[in-house]
This record gives structure tokens, sequence and C-alpha cells, in this order.
């Protein structure tokens, strides 16, 4: 027995070290001593090492070794077996196994023990993928906890089924850390961050203790919201209460500041990590990148490399980016050569699509169109999407026109490719092709996807909607922006570009419709809202049209405010009648 004892606790020692050899030294000297024929425990031990190192499927014969042995497995064999066949989706039959442990489960009736019940509701909702007979499991175990309820959460929010989730949490008896944690990042995985720090509030208001996952989760859902505020009190948190700064969440921190246009703030947290890795390099290159600062991000990617962290697939997309922001096209060029040639980095579709943006910017058209007719894999739609970027750019209404056809192909019921010609027609004095397409947009039931800004006051989100008059301030705020309008008008002499307004309603309605852009109303809203001097942050989902872009150069220099806007390509700082892009988005 002393021995058996001796053998347990080596193998408890390797749990989790992931390394398998010195458990299969230990199990090879338990089958030369013939103690593993005659113990369960031995068995259990085993499986459980196994199931926690980097190859769990070796865990499989063992449990067939003990049934041959005729020995019967413990309640703690199944769950660790389960989960060894649930990190080994691969391996073969691993679905059918798993019916075959199930079975053995309620044949040795284990199915009333807890952990053997969970790990059945994992393994179903998970691996064999069957959502209702994971609910089924639920709705009849005999007894249920926690992690029961925090395994469904987690596997609907994995799957974007995140209002199932938000049921099956509210439902929950009683809800630990994991349980918010799930509902956090599940709304931030479905791109509703505004959702996430709603429980986020609901779970300090309970007066549960955030743990990292949880912290990391609320600054992803600031950084999709630009939360600006609400980052910094998560910031303040961790130091008024000494939680040491991981990388996971000293990235999450740069990630956050760079996304609610702090980039200098970001690069402080980036410099006083002590651990970096590969996607903390990666996150700060990007936010520089993102902010117009190309030159200081590409002098990053150097420092990363000579610190001895190889860029991976997605840092390199980060360099492009910095690149195609800056203009840079034969840094690019460089880069993307280096990718492939010193480190081995088989190109994936983003990179082509840096490459063809970077190119179609600049005005290379031709070779652009080349790299997309040469490409290995069939171009998608945000390829042909930076195609016809610079196709908009550079006023090219026949090579927009060969990119339209493919375009639509792939995206026939979504507006970006019918918006981006009609503006290319409009700007090119060919009003009537405009119209044109806008009359295919109303034939096929294609509606323009609306613009909608969040500006951040004193902690709390405002969304606006392009023509949506529906916020309670909406008097003060029309009349705000019509104190703008005549402000820029005379002081700055501003007329309205109705290029990029919809042709297809009167002439004097067009500049009514250019005032209700949601970046102007999220503007005007931030004027009335804030002190003199306080910058504007404004979060905006589509690409800011020339309009607007003009427009906030203006305000920017009337009102002496800077104006941070972050559209869907990159940050734009308006200041003193300037922007940090300096016309180049």
């Amino acid at each position: 027995m002393a021995v058996v004892a001796r053998y347990l606790e080596l193998l408890s020692r390797c749990r989790g070290g992931g390394d398998a050899r010195p458990i299969a030294r230990i199990q090879a000297a338990l089958v030369t001593s013939g103690l593993l024929r005659c113990s369960a425990e031995l068995h259990d031990a085993l499986v459980r090492a196994l199931a926690s190192s980097a190859r769990p499927h070796l865990a499989l014969p063992l449990y067939a070794h003990l049934h041959r042995s005729g020995l019967l497995p413990t309640p703690h064999t199944l769950p660790s077996l389960l989960k060894s066949l649930a990190l080994s989706p691969g391996a073969p039959g691993a679905r059918r196994l798993a019916l075959a442990v199930h079975a053995h489960a309620v044949k040795l009736g284990l199915t009333g023990f807890l952990l053997v019940n969970n790990a059945l509701i994992r393994v179903h909702a998970s691996l064999i993928g069957c959502l209702p007979d994971a609910h089924l499991l639920l709705r009849t175990s005999a007894s249920v906890d926690a992690s029961t309820f925090n395994t469904l959460i987690t596997v609907h929010a994995r799957a974007g089924r995140v209002a199932d989730a938000r049921s099956l949490f509210d439902e929950m008896p009683a809800k630990n850390v994991v349980s918010w944690s799930a509902m956090v990042n599940g709304y931030v995985q479905a791109g509703d961050g505004k959702e996430a720090l709603v429980v986020f509030s609901r779970m300090q208001a309970e007066g549960v203790r955030p743990e990292d996952t949880v912290l990391v989760g609320v600054l992803a859902a600031c950084a999709q919201l630009g939360a600006l505020e609400q980052g910094k009190w998560v910031h303040g948190y961790l130091k008024a209460n000494s939680i040491s700064i991981t990388v996971f969440l000293g990235t999450a921190l740069v990630d956050m500041y760079a996304k609610c246009g702090e980039v200098q703030l970001g690069m402080e947290v980036f410099e006083g990590m002590k651990d970096k890795n590969v996607l903390a390099w990666t996150t700060m290159i990007k936010g520089l990148a993102m902010h117009g600062r190309g030159s200081e991000a590409l002098i990053l990617f150097s420092q990363m490399e000579r610190s001895g962290v190889n860029p991976d697939d997605i840092a390199f997309i980060g360099a492009l980016c910095a690149c195609t922001h800056t203009g840079l096209v034969d840094k690019g060029k460089e880069l993307f050569n280096s990718m492939v040639r010193r480190y081995r980095i088989k190109p994936k579709i983003e990179h082509y699509g840096c490459m063809v943006d970077l190119l179609a910017r600049n005005g290379l058209l031709s070779e652009a169109r080349e790299m997309v007719e040469k490409m290995p894999m069939k171009p998608d739609a945000l390829i042909w999407g930076a195609l016809m970027a610079g196709c908009r750019f550079h006023k090219n209404v026949e090579m927009a026109e060969y990119v339209i056809k493919h375009w639509i192909e792939l995206e026939p019921d979504k507006s970006g490719a019918y918006v981006l010609l009609a503006n290319i027609y409009s700007a090119s004095g060919r009003h009537a092709s405009a119209r044109e397409i806008r009359h295919q947009m109303r034939e096929k039931g294609v509606d323009k996807t609306p613009g909608c800004s969040n500006v951040e006051i004193r902690g709390v989100i405002h969304q606006f909607i392009a023509g949506d008059l529906s916020h309670p301030r909406i008097k003060d705020i029309l009349t705000k922006w019509h104190e703008i309008d005549i402000r820029i008008r005379t002081e700055e002499g501003y007329v309205p570009d109705k290029k990029e307004a919809l042709l297809d309603i009167e002439e004097e309605e067009k500049e009514g419709a250019l005032s209700r852009h949601s970046e102007k109303l999220a503007i005007a809203f931030a004027l009335i809202s804030t002190s003199d001097n306080t910058p504007i942050r404004i979060v905006k989902n589509l690409r800011v049209c020339q309009d607007c872009h003009h427009v906030t150069k203006l305000i920017s220099k009337v009102y002496r405010r800077e104006i941070i806007v972050r559209d869907r390509t990159r940050f734009h700082l308006f200041k003193d009648g300037s922007c940090s892009c300096k016309d180049y988005w």
C-alpha cells in the first residue's frame, strides 16, 4: 500500500505539467511491477494526469486496460476521461467514444455523481455538439451547481447564442465569478460591449470581486465602445488593489487605450510590462498604426525582432497596416517579402488584403489588380473592398466597374459595393449612373447600413444613428448643430459636399440629410455636454464620409476642440483645422 501511495503522490505532482513523458515513465513502471492491473485508483490517477498533459489522448487506452483488468472506474475517472476526449476532438472516434463512456456511466450508476454529470453535460455541449441533450441532462439531473450552468453558458456564448446564455445565467440559483466572466465575455464576443458593461455593473452591485478573466472582458468591451472613462476605472482598480499586470491584462489595457484614442497611455502601459509576448507587441504595433503613427509602429516591429520575439502572421498584419496608414509602399513590399523568405510564413488572405489596400490607396491600381488576380486563394469581399476604396480615392470609374462585378457576386445583399460605386459615379459627374445604382439597390431590397456613432459623457455611452431623432436632448442637439453650421459657413466658408448624400432625394433635402449624419449629432451633443477644452471622442461603425471629415476639421478649429474619431479603418485626430490622417483614409 505504501508503494501505491508513493506512485499516487508522484502522479499528483504530474498534473497540469504539460509534459507527458514523466507520466509515461511512471506508467511503464506500474505495468512492469504488475501494480496497475490491481488498482482502479492508479488507473484513475494516470487518466487524470494524462488528461492535463500535452497528450490527453493517451488516457483512452488506459480506460480500456482498466476494464480488461476487471476493475471499475471511480467517480473521478470518467470526468478526467471525458476531459481527455474533449481535448482530443481529432482523435479517431472521439465522439463515439464519448457516447460509449456515457453509456458506461449509466450502466455503472455513476450519473448521480455531480462531477460525472457535469462532465457529461460539457462533452455533449462541446465535443458531441448536441445542445438539446446537454439541456436535457441539466433538467433531469439529481443535483446541479454553478459549474453545471457555467458549462452551458460558456458553450452558448462561444457559439454566439448569447440570448440563450443569458437565459441560463438569469435562471442560475447561485452565480460565481466564472458565471459573470462567461456572460461578460459572451457579450463582448457578440459585439455587444454595452450589455457587457451592464452585466459588469450588476456584478459589482452584488459584491462579486472580479478576476482577471472578467477584467480582460470589461476592457475589451470598453475598447469596442470607446468607453475611455470606464477603461481608466479598471486600470485604477488594478492599481488600487495592487493587482499584478499580467501579460493578458497588460495587452487588454494597451488595446483599450489605443482603441479609445489614448495610444500614448497605451504605450506607457506597454513599456511598463515586465513580460511581453508576440500578442502584446502586435497590439501596440497595431495601435500605433491605426493612429497614423506608422513610422513608430515599424520601429517597434524592429525592436520586437531584436528582442528575440519572432513575429507571427498576425504581427505582420499589424506591420503591413502601419505601412497602409502611412503610405509606405516600398516598406510594405519589403515586409511582405521578409515574411515569406525570412520567417517562412505563408501569406493569408489578410496579408494580401493589406497589400492590395496599400497599393490601391497609393494609386497603383493596376499593380493592386494584378496582385488580386494572382493570389493563391479566391479573393473575398474585403479584398474587393480594399481595391474599390482605392478606386474611390483616385476616382477610377473603369476599375470600379470591374471590381463591383466580383464584389456583388460575394455579397449581393450588402450595400457596401453599391454605395461606393454610386459615390464614385457621383464624384465623377456621372449622376445618372449613380441614380441607376440606387435604383438597383431599391429593386434588390439592399439597404444602406446606417451610420452609428458612440460618444462617452461622464462614463455614460450615448449612441446616435444617422437620421434618428429619438435622443431625449435632440432639440438641444439640433439647435447646437444649427449654431455650428452658421459658424463654419460664416467663419470658414463651409459649403456642404452633397456628392455623397442620397441621390434619390430633392436637392434642398440633401443638406438636411448630411446634417443628421451620426457623428455630427454626436459632436453637437458632446459640445453641449462637456466643458471647453475637453477632448471629444467618437466611435463610428462606418468609414467617415468626406463631408463629415471636412466639417469636423472646421469644428476643431472654430471651437478650439480636439476631436478624436475612430471609424471602421483608423483614428482621426482633428485639431486646429487639420487631421492626423492628412486626408489619407
